[in-house]
């Protein structure tokens, strides 16, 4: 019972998913009459509904549950403490996302719900597989949705480049994940993710590398980070789903999952820690930049999924988690309302939006306790949640280095929020208001975006959460660091929204740091030069050979064929005349008559006595 549980939680999303994706509509995209448009919707709806009951009663039963897949790799499942709660969220973001889609997404309905469904069962498949079969199948599914839903808009030329960049950039870490596969098949003859710490020294650390890999390529961490500024062509819903709780999150959820093999390594804890710190710090630099909210979201998505990096790599598995499941909330809330205004308004750009969030409270307000709780302003959820995985931190300077990330959190946020409440500089034409199915969701996950720092307060939920993921003894915050940070992130969040016309924008922070060019210069040039390169070597020498080869053995099958009629098939001839002619010349002596023989044997002694007379 307890793994049918778990096998329906994973395809009740993917089946519905896939037939929905397979029927899409017309060649436009819509369909035909629009009822099976609202039909996939509530289908939809109905699914991730179902779905988020299924999720809660699998955190609760912690079932588990295994089916034969590959010889050595089987397909198991189970849900622990961890994976309790990531499900939970994930299931719950969905559902109140697809409710936001409904009335956002016109066109492609069938294929937009099919795909997201299709996506959410990949996430939940990577929160609860025990195997790297299981996750490896995940990973796949999860890469090939998101590049169907980043190039959702398919007509035009942005999307799709913007869905290549994303998968192959994210492929690129992927690699990393097969390389762990192979590493554990070799070193241990298992797939199972427990094992993996325990792989001979060699294995273990090269299954450490390519987890390490693949976690920050999808969490977009520093270098891969760029492929989230291009993502942010697809729907505003697919934002707030991939980059919120899904396929981000599930990179710092993997390495959360497998720190105890980070730990035994003795590198690469410190390498994840220090590469989500140093993400925290350069994408919030990046976030404070920008001018399109979007894209500010965008990088501060990368730097918050930075201290959940860090947190795995600190050992700080509690306030990682927390920090996990508050900043789904807060990061889904602040796309929606994104993709609220970019309906209603028809742009992104920041100071095109200047006072966007005073007319409409059933928007503004959501945001303005999402970007609150993305400064760390207290009570909002993440503050207490980055101070708890600031407690994990112990080296001075990884410290100072995620301190800073969490100031310039507060300035990017406080930046977005001071534009946005500005009053605007002419009077707006009236706009729609938002529909009830986007303004229900935006409440909810703000309720969330709100209290969900309780995970990370000991005297009211951190302590319990602390049991449910089995790391009782982690340290928690302590009043001085709170109060502390709490009023460093006051003071920076008024100053931001004070001066968020003035705040510096330098070009390079603007672009991501060069990170793509670089990419392109370090990497995409040199693969595709190696591709020309060879390509020319396949058609200058490989065709050529192959087209000289065949001339070759006809030339030798001539000459051969010449020789054999000139030389062998002569030689048999002669030997045959020569043959014949001794045999007609033995048969000459044989002529019947007695007198002949006695004249042949006469003359035959004759010779012999002569021939020996000569030898004397």
């Amino acid at each position: 019972m307890s793994g049918a549980l778990l096998w329906t939680l994973v395809l009740l999303p993917a089946v519905p998913g896939g037939v929905l994706a397979l029927a899409g509509g017309d060649r436009d995209g819509r369909d035909r009459d629009g009822r099976w448009g609202r039909t996939a919707g509530v289908v939809a709806l109905a699914v991730a509904a179902a779905t988020a009951v299924l999720a809660l009663l699998a955190a609760v039963h912690r079932p588990r549950a295994t089916a034969d897949f590959l010889p050595g790799g089987p397909l198991a499942l189970a849900v622990d403490g961890l994976s309790a709660v990531v499900i939970v969220t994930v299931s719950a973001v969905g559902l109140l996302v697809l409710l936001f889609a409904t009335a956002d997404i016109d066109a492609g309905r069938p294929r937009f719900f099919g795909l997201m469904l299709l996506f959410l069962a990949a996430v939940l498949l990577t929160a609860t597989a025990t195997t790297l079969t299981g996750l490896l199948l995940a990973w796949e599914v999860m890469g090939a949705t998101s590049y169907g839903l980043i190039a959702f808009h398919w007509r035009t030329d942005g999307p799709p480049a913007a869905g290549t960049v994303a998968f192959l950039t994210t492929r690129t870490g992927d690699v990393g994940l097969y390389l762990a596969a192979g590493a554990a098949l070799a070193g241990g003859g298992t797939f199972a993710l427990d094992t993996l710490p325990g792989l001979a020294g060699g294995w273990r650390q090269l299954a450490a590398a390519g987890v390490l890999a693949a976690a920050l390529g999808k969490a977009a961490q520093l270098p891969f980070s760029f492929w989230l500024s291009r993502a942010m062509l697809g729907p505003s819903p697919v934002s707030a789903l991939l980059h919120s709780a899904a396929m981000v999150a599930m990179g710092g959820y993997l390495l959360l999952r497998l720190h105890p093999l980070l730990s035994a390594t003795g590198w690469a804890a410190d390498v994840a820690a220090w590469t989500g710190a140093l993400t925290a710090l350069a994408l919030g630099a990046v976030a404070l930049a920008q001018r399109d909210l979007k894209q500010l979201l965008a990088a501060s998505t990368a730097a918050q999924l930075g201290f959940v990096v860090l947190a795995a790599g600190a050992g700080a598995l509690a306030g990682g988690t927390a920090h996990l499941v508050a900043h789904a909330a807060v990061k889904a809330l602040l796309f929606l309302t994104a993709g609220a205004w970019l309906t209603t308004r028809g742009t992104q750009r920041l100071r095109a939006l200047r006072g966007a969030a005073r007319p409409d409270r059933s928007v503004g307000l959501p945001f303005t306790v999402g970007a609150l709780a993305l400064a760390g302003v207290p009570p909002l959820s993440l503050w207490a949640t980055k101070d708890e995985i600031l407690a994990g931190v112990e080296h001075p300077a990884l410290y100072g280095v995620a301190l800073g990330a969490a100031v310039l959190s507060a300035g990017y946020a406080g930046k977005a929020l001071g534009l946005l409440l500005r009053p605007p500089e002419r009077a707006r034409r009236r706009l729609r208001a938002p529909r009830p199915a986007e303004r229900l969701p935006l409440a909810v996950l703000a309720l969330g975006a709100a209290v969900l720092g309780v995970l990370a307060l000991p005297a009211l939920g951190g302590d319990r959460l602390k049991a449910v993921l089995g790391v009782p003894g982690e340290p928690a915050a302590g009043a001085g660091t709170m109060v502390v940070t709490a009023a460093l992130a006051v003071a920076v969040t008024t100053g931001a929204v004070l001066l968020a016309d003035r705040l510096p924008e330098p070009a390079r922070a603007r672009n991501w740091l060069g990170l793509e060019a670089a990419a392109r210069a370090l990497v995409v040039r040199p693969v595709l030069a190696a591709a020309g390169a060879l390509a020319r070597f396949d058609d200058t020498v490989v065709d050529r050979a192959v087209a000289a080869a065949p001339r070759a053995v006809r030339r030798l099958a001539g000459w051969t064929a010449r020789a054999d009629r000139g030389g062998v098939d002569g030689l048999v001839r002669g030997v045959a005349t020569g043959t014949r002619r001794l045999g007609a010349a033995a048969l000459r002596p044989q002529t019947g008559q007695l007198h002949q023989y006695y004249a042949q044997a006469v003359a035959l002694l004759a010779a012999s006595v002569a021939l020996l007379l000569l030898l004397r």
